[in-house]
């Protein structure tokens, strides 16, 4: 049987109904567009059975009528023609009962007005019509029909039945795009509401969690991001100091400029004032051209100081002139650059400690603290937790390709419990390794009370005496959150480098087979600290082990 057999042979309909279907599903199959699904149908509809000047007419709510929206066989100006009032002509009448209509011939029947196609323009032979309602549910919300030649073989009960079982395909597919598009106009002005709510708040940047303590933080660094005063950021290792740092930037009137991070943890003291400061040509060894300092990198924008609290005390003088006096010299150099820097600092020890100890300048402690803000630790707003597993465990799966992995409940309220002294990074390294090493999509409380068991805790090396030749602290100290004279109970005392942690440090590099941020972490230091604690004690590079080992 041919594809497009003539309407005249006496051919199986059956069969040919079940082709049409199946290519109209073919259709629905490949894009829910209702304009192209509908011409497309009604295109088959007159060139396979014969159902010519096929039209779809809907219901116009604002102007109460019904007027063809989809046609095939029709000129623009014939289907602009197509307008009824409810119950007016043929297609009226469909629309008002919710009842087909089919009209034997159209030159005898008076509700027929003949309005979109003028007589003359059709077959000089007897023409029928077929209407049928569109439904969405029990609700009628349109009209298919099409012009039929009398005196075809086929029997014209079975067309009605064809069109009826196409009608209601094709009512599904406008019902499908009408919920899509009321959904999408939900969905923009929801959109649009919380972009009111949030116009005046400060965008998280990667800073996860709605915790009220989080939330009166992000509050703090909103109105502190105003103005040009120097910040310092207070909190544990790991509580997100540069996050907030950038976000202090982005939403500040510097935006727009650089945001310049300088680890002062990480520069060697013989480097740091080139480092920050500049250096002109031949001011030493190697000086081959002149070279701006991170200050003057800055211009326009933002200076992250990030550890502050490693500062030299040699550095800290140099330091506290350029914030007084917005001026930079470079190394080697006299002339005096004026600078149009803002400056964030960050550390997670306790400067005012520092200042009775002598360990840190009181003039330089005040001049950074101006407006100090304490963020808070994750055992603090422990219902953050689940958020921030479920955001890196889709990290970690991303990152690996595998399947989605899932927490159960016990296993996130275990998470919640634990104290997490390293933070959210701490947070971060256990969710990776359990999303590596779980067998399926389903992460339980065994596997997660196994993980944390096995997390070296920070206070196993520390011996029971203390002082100055006693251990380094590991164990961060909670405190109130505002006052500037509690900020010594804010971060962990520090105790300086001493001979007596040579042994610490060489049985932390044992216990972690020489791996550096292993070792750091037995001992409750960034990998940074511990290198520099290294090179204090004489082991360098020799008694480190490998320095990019594995975690």
């Amino acid at each position: 049987m041919s594809a497009h057999p003539s309407t005249d042979e006496p051919i199986a309909w059956h069969m040919q109904e079940v082709l049409l279907i199946r290519e109209v599903v073919r259709l629905l199959g490949r894009s829910v567009e209702p304009h192209f699904v509908i011409r497309q149908t009604l295109r088959l509809l007159s060139e396979w059975v014969g159902l010519n000047r096929g039209r779809v007419l809907m219901w116009d709510e604002q102007e109460e009528v019904l007027s063809i929206r989809h046609a095939y066989g029709l000129t623009a100006q014939e289907s602009a023609r197509g307008r009824f009032v409810r119950g007016e002509g043929v297609c009226g009448q469909v629309y008002r009962t919710g009842s087909a209509r089919v009209i034997q011939d159209i030159d005898t029947e008076a509700e027929f007005l003949g309005r979109s196609v003028q007589r003359s323009t059709l077959p000089d032979e007897t023409v029928s019509f077929l209407a049928v309602p569109l439904r969405e549910g029990e609700r009628v919300i349109g009209v298919l029909a099409a012009h039929r030649l009398r005196h075809r073989k086929r029997a014209i009960n079975d067309d009605l039945e064809l069109l009826q079982t196409v009608g209601t395909m094709l009512g599904q597919v406008i019902r499908l795009n009408e919920e899509i598009k009321r959904r999408t106009e939900r969905l923009e002005t929801e959109n649009r509401d919380l972009r009111v709510r949030l116009g005046s708040q400060l965008p998280n940047f990667g800073i996860l969690g709605d915790a009220p303590v989080l939330r009166d933080c992000l509050e703090q660094a909103s109105r502190l991001a105003a103005g040009d005063l120097t910040v310092l950021l207070l909190g544990e290792s790991g509580t997100g100091k540069e996050l907030f740092a950038r976000a202090i930037h982005q939403t500040s009137e510097r935006s727009e400029g650089p945001f310049v991070k300088v680890n002062c943890a990480a520069i060697p003291e013989s480097l740091f004032e080139s480092e920050i400061f500049g250096h002109e040509k031949g001011a030493f060894t190697g000086a081959i051209s002149a070279q701006p300092g991170r200050f003057e990198q800055a211009e326009g924008g933002t200076l992250f100081l990030d550890e502050v609290g490693e500062l030299p005390l040699s550095m800290q003088a140099k330091l506290l002139r350029v914030l007084q006096e917005r001026v930079v010299v470079r190394l080697g150099g006299r002339k005096e650059l004026r600078l149009d820097v803002r400056v964030v600092a960050a550390t997670n020890r306790d400067l005012a400690a520092q200042v009775a100890k002598g360990e840190f300048r009181l003039d330089l402690y005040y001049r950074l603290s101006v407006l100090p803000l304490r963020l808070p630790a994750l055992r603090e707003r422990a219902q953050d937790i689940p958020i921030l597993v479920r955001h890196y465990a889709h990290e970690a799966c991303l990152a690996w390709r595998r399947e989605p992995v899932r927490f159960s409940d016990p296993a996130l309220r275990r998470m919640q419990d634990h104290p997490w002294p390293g933070n959210v990074r701490q947070l971060q390294s256990v969710v990776m390794r359990l999303v590596m090493l779980a067998h399926g999509g389903l992460i339980d409380l065994a596997s997660v009370t196994a993980q944390l068991l096995a997390e070296p805790d920070p206070l196993s090396l520390r011996p029971a005496e203390s002082g100055p030749t006693g251990p380094l602290q590991a164990e961060p100290v909670l405190a109130s959150a505002s006052a500037h004279s509690g900020l010594s109970e804010l971060i962990r005392p520090y105790v300086p480098v001493a001979s007596t942690d040579l042994a610490r440090v060489r049985e932390a590099l044992e216990r972690s087979g020489g791996n550096r941020s292993r070792a750091a972490q037995l001992l409750g230091l960034t990998r940074r600290q511990f290198t520099y604690r290294l090179e204090k004690l004489g082991l360098g590079c020799s008694g480190g082990g490998p320095a990019d080992a594995p975690l």
